[in-house]
């Protein structure tokens, strides 16, 4: 299911992106210059220029490079490279695993899932992290003490709209202001960028998993977050909740205690520290007590 192409093309990675990430996250002149580039005035700025006509010249290059389909999209032609990021598929780019009991990826991405202790800590990589730290709310996170994190890594070239994972009634959202570190995990690996970075989440009453928090965190360059549905509402397994705009990205999602389980080889990668390249809308995993299937 996932070691496929798709997969190798995952795994392959952007080296000149690591290595420029490498200098800039582990040498002291790095860092001096990572201060404004991680700032919100520096991703607004960011957003503005992407946002220009000039900046449609930088889409042929891009789709070249990273080997875009654009048939899949509803639009091949773009004002601006934003407008490019942001572009929307065709209704059936994305299908969407409707069995009741599938936890389906909200978005494509590159996918690991960690343990909730019962103290509510969890790692990512080599930094240790609290549930509370990245909710800021002591009370919401006692409620995922044993259970899972799932980590969905969106690169530059990966689709940038996000749907809801189940039927479900949301919360209003709540924003938590901060900077903009690139999600690459060599930026991880230096610090708590999850804690640290600009977010925003709802809690999701699902239908099969019961309650589930997602998180949209915004990343270098990536000055917005845009969700559909600030306030709370009745929303449906695979109708889109939001997009991000220019840059890579990150979704995490939160589940209970005894809700929901991984697919052994998404599980089995992460033990290995690799991360599992997954699309929008398949299944990743099942609800508590239903066997997954084999992979």
């Amino acid at each position: 299911m996932y070691k496929s192409e798709r997969q190798m093309k995952c795994d392959s990675g952007t080296s000149v992106q690591e290595k420029l990430l490498h200098v800039l996250y582990d040498t002291m002149p790095g860092r001096m210059l990572l201060r404004p580039l991680i700032s919100p005035a520096f991703s607004k700025l960011g957003g503005y220029l992407l946002n220009t006509r000039l900046s449609a010249v930088a889409v042929s290059p891009f789709v070249r490079s990273y080997g875009i389909d654009l048939s899949e999209c509803e639009k091949r032609h773009f004002s601006s490279y934003n407008a490019f990021f942001t572009r929307r598929l065709l209704p059936d780019a994305r299908p969407v695993d409707c069995e009741p009991e599938a936890l389906i990826s909200p978005c494509d991405a590159r996918l690991s899932v960690y343990p909730i202790t019962q103290e509510g800590r969890f790692r990512v990589k080599r930094t240790p992290y609290t549930v509370c730290e990245l909710l800021r709310s002591e009370a919401l996170a006692r409620r995922y003490e044993g259970g899972l994190l799932w980590l969905f890594r969106l690169s530059v070239e990966d689709y940038h709209r996000y749907i809801y994972p189940d039927d479900a009634r949301k919360s209003v959202n709540r924003r938590i202001r901060g900077v903009f570190h690139t999600v690459n995990p060599i930026a991880n690996d230096c610090g708590p960028i999850y804690k640290e970075n600009t977010r925003e989440y709802c809690v999701l009453d699902t239908a099969q998993f019961g309650p589930v928090v997602m998180m949209e965190v915004g990343a270098m360059l990536v000055g917005k977050i845009e969700n559909r549905h600030p306030q709370a509402a009745r929303v449906r397994r695979g109708e889109e909740k939001g997009n991000f705009a220019f840059g890579g990205s990150t979704i995490l999602l939160l589940t209970q205690k005894g809700r929901a389980v991984p697919e052994k080889q998404i599980l089995e990668n992460t033990r290995r520290g690799q991360e599992t390249c997954v699309r929008q809308g398949e299944r990743v995993g099942a609800k508590y007590g239903e066997e997954c299937r084999k992979v």
